[in-house]
């Protein structure tokens, strides 16, 4: 089969909120973005696993609140900005020292600005040594995530095949969906390689051309 070297080009999908694949999955937390700024707290926690969808849905409502990403050098800079709108990413993995990441939770809750905060586990698994932070952290607003459910997975791999302007049929999207890792990460991988492959070989996209993609990429899980 005679292949051709596709051009590497940057491919971004569209992060806006219409654009938004909604799912048993991920309704609470959607609907809890969706609901800014009538916060029953100033402060939202989403939890869940690598690849269920937590960093997507803060960009989202980063661009929904007008937010920005903090940073250890941006926190003092952020604390002195009335109604300041932040997202913090991983704070069960160090995104922040606890003490700049105490400031915002405590600014925030004593009605300085908003919060988006995303982790992989519950503040009563995260590894904390201040009290109070663990504490202000379980009293946030908290929105668990689970792995992507049939649904939102399809509705996923529909949307970035279609952003790639790329025509797969639903028993494609199937045999993707049966066979894939859970992980809406592993989704863009994967649809960012059948591009890559589809264009060297010249080929539609076929059960064939996916079942290569899976087994070069690693992605095959039955």
């Amino acid at each position: 089969m005679t292949r051709q070297l596709p051009l590497d080009l940057p491919h971004r999908p569209s992060l806006e909120r219409d654009d938004l694949v909604v799912s048993a999955a991920n309704r609470l937390a959607v609907e809890a973005v969706d609901a800014w700024p009538d916060w029953s707290h100033p402060v939202l926690l989403v939890t869940g696993p690598p690849g269920s969808g937590k960093s997507h849905l803060a960009e989202v409502w980063s661009m929904e609140a007008g937010a920005r990403v903090a940073e250890a050098s941006t926190v003092g800079d952020i604390l002195k900005t009335p109604d300041f709108r932040v997202v913090v990413d991983d704070v069960d993995r160090g995104g922040l020292e606890e003490d700049a990441l105490f400031a915002l939770v405590n600014a925030a809750r004593l009605g300085g600005g908003w919060l988006f905060l995303t982790s992989r586990r519950l503040p009563a698994a995260m590894e904390i040594a201040t009290p109070d932070l663990r504490s202000r952290l379980s009293a946030a607003t908290i929105v668990p995530l689970g792995a992507p459910d049939d649904a939102l997975l399809t509705g996923v791999l529909a949307k970035l095949f279609a952003d790639r302007q790329i025509e797969v049929e639903a028993g494609a999207l199937r045999y993707l969906v049966e066979r894939m890792e859970r992980s809406l990460d592993a989704a863009r991988h994967v649809v960012a390689a059948v591009d890559r492959e589809a264009l060297a070989v010249k080929a539609r996209v076929t059960r064939p051309l996916l079942r290569r993609v899976l087994e070069e990429g690693g992605w095959h899980t039955g």
